[in-house]
């Protein structure tokens, strides 16, 4: 009897262990990927600030010699015809380069905030994709945290871009608002829904929830929030909600073998 007591102590303490050694495991693996979240947001601002600073002066400077040029073929209408053709390449790429600059992180968001930042993104994703979304974003009275507001802005670029490659719908909505000590942001779409199995994978933190959703959840997680998707024959929403006044916290795991030892004295 003994024995078989001793032996089972011995396999609950090898059991809490190995429990706190998956625990330390996971929260490693969370400060990773909350690294290497960082680390893309930072080149993302890095690569739209030298796409528009660089390649963005360069197009400029190409229009001004083109401008140089039109003054230098005013009486050749044939030459000023390829000039106005070239302008317009140039015109086109220009703006090209400023939106995909914009795309990777827009000035605006640094600037001036979330709710601006999102209404800009909304309005060029409309025209983009041909989906009419409507805009209900509140306008808060104080500036929230950054690592908030880029959270939050790419949680939009996220669900947006997944209503646009798998939705099928011709309409969505997105509310911003605040409730109480929190703010939410949900997006809703009128499309074709996603089916119970595959609802309850994405609901799921595993690898069939894919990489998109999972950079997400992982954003809000370090907020202290959490993300709800909800989704029937009529279309799906996504609702991120966050603490307003959240902190990033460090990921920790809870250490259970402390107590059996104490047990075992």
């Amino acid at each position: 009897m003994w024995i078989r007591s001793k032996q089972s102590k011995q396999l609950a303490l090898e059991h809490q262990e190995l429990e706190s050694l998956v625990l330390a495991r996971t929260a490693e693996l969370q400060k990773l990927s909350q690294r290497l979240l960082k680390v893309q947001d930072e080149e993302r601002r890095r690569f739209a600030r030298d796409l528009h600073d660089s390649t963005g002066q360069t197009l400029s400077a190409l229009k001004m010699s083109i401008l140089f040029m039109r003054q230098s073929c005013k009486e050749d209408p044939a030459k000023l015809a390829l000039i106005s053709d070239v302008e317009a390449l140039a015109d086109q790429a220009l703006e090209e380069i400023r939106t995909i600059s914009y795309l990777l992180h827009p000035p605006l968001l640094d600037e001036v905030g979330f709710a601006c930042a999102a209404e800009w993104y909304i309005e060029g994703f409309s025209k983009r994709s041909g989906i009419n979304v409507k805009a209900e974003i509140a306008t808060l009275r104080d500036r929230l945290p950054k690592s908030m507001e880029v959270a939050l802005f790419r949680v939009l670029q996220e669900s947006l871009t997944n209503v646009h490659r798998h939705s099928g719908a011709s309409d969505a909505i997105v509310y911003f608002k605040r409730e109480a000590e929190t703010v939410v942001l949900e997006i809703r779409d009128f499309g074709k829904g996603i089916s119970a199995e595959r609802l309850r994978l994405l609901r799921r933190v595993s690898a069939e929830a894919g990489v998109g959703l999972a950079g997400m959840r992982e954003r809000l997680h370090e907020l202290n929030g959490h993300l709800e998707i909800e989704s029937d024959g009529h279309g799906t929403s996504l609702r991120a909600t966050v603490p307003l006044y959240a902190v990033a916290r460090p990921v920790q795991f809870e250490d259970r073998s402390a107590p059996m030892e104490a047990a075992q004295a």
